[in-house]
C-alpha cells in the first residue's frame, strides 16, 4: 500500500465557473483542480463549448466536465496500481446548491429542459457512484483562481490550500495569475 505523508492517497475534486466576464463570447470559464491527498494533480481552465443562461446553467457545465474527468483520473490511477482505494466514489466539490440538487435528480425540471443533453452525463456518472457532488462554501473552492480574478491574499490563500508555493515571488503584487506550480505577475 502506497501512503503518501500519513494518509491513505484521496482523489478530490473542486469545480467552478465565473460569471459573465467574457463580454464578447458570452460563454463562461470552467475550471477544476483535483487532489490527491492534498496536492494538485490536475488543473484546468477553459471557455465551455456552449453559451449558457444562468451561473447555475454554467457551474453544472463545469460540473460535468470535472465529473469526466474525474472518472479518467480514476480509471488512470485503478491502472497504476498505486492509489488502493480507487473503488471508493470521488468527492467533487462545487460551491452551487442547484448543481448538487441536478446531479442527483434523474429528471428534467422545465427550469433546466435548455440545458444541452450531453451534460446530463453528471447525473449517471453520479449515479454509478462514480463522483459524490457536495457542497462546499465559496470561499473554500480551490477551483476559484481558474475561472475569475481575485485578490492577492485570496489567490495566495488558495495556492496554499492547493499546496502550490513559490520560490521566486519576494513581494505580492495586486493581481495575478496562476501557471501550474507558481504565479506569474
Amino acid at each position: 500500500m502506497l501512503v503518501y505523508g500519513a494518509k491513505d492517497l484521496i482523489l478530490t475534486g473542486y469545480t467552478d465557473s465565473d460569471f459573465q466576464t467574457d463580454k464578447d463570447s458570452k460563454k463562461y470559464t470552467s475550471g477544476s483542480v483535483f487532489t490527491l491527498n492534498g496536492g494538485a494533480v490536475v488543473c484546468r481552465s477553459i471557455k465551455q463549448g456552449c453559451i449558457t443562461d444562468s451561473t447555475m446553467e454554467a457551474e453544472y457545465v463545469a460540473a460535468c466536465e470535472a465529473a469526466k474527468e474525474a472518472v479518467w483520473l480514476r480509471k488512470f490511477l485503478h491502472e497504476l496500481e498505486v492509489v488502493p482505494n480507487m473503488n471508493l466514489s470521488i468527492i467533487l466539490y462545487c460551491d452551487n446548491s442547484g448543481i448538487v440538487a441536478n446531479s442527483k435528480e434523474p429528471h428534467s425540471h422545465k427550469r433546466g429542459k435548455h440545458i444541452e443533453r450531453k451534460y446530463h452525463l453528471i447525473r449517471v456518472i453520479v449515479l454509478r457512484g462514480d463522483v459524490i457532488v457536495t457542497k462546499i462554501a465559496s470561499k473554500h473552492n480551490i477551483a476559484d483562481p481558474f475561472t475569475k480574478t481575485l485578490t492577492a491574499k485570496v489567490f495566495e490563500g488558495h495556492l496554499e490550500n492547493l499546496d502550490l508555493r513559490d520560490m521566486y515571488i519576494k513581494k505580492p503584487r495586486a493581481s495575478w495569475r496562476c501557471v501550474i506550480g507558481m504565479m506569474m505577475p
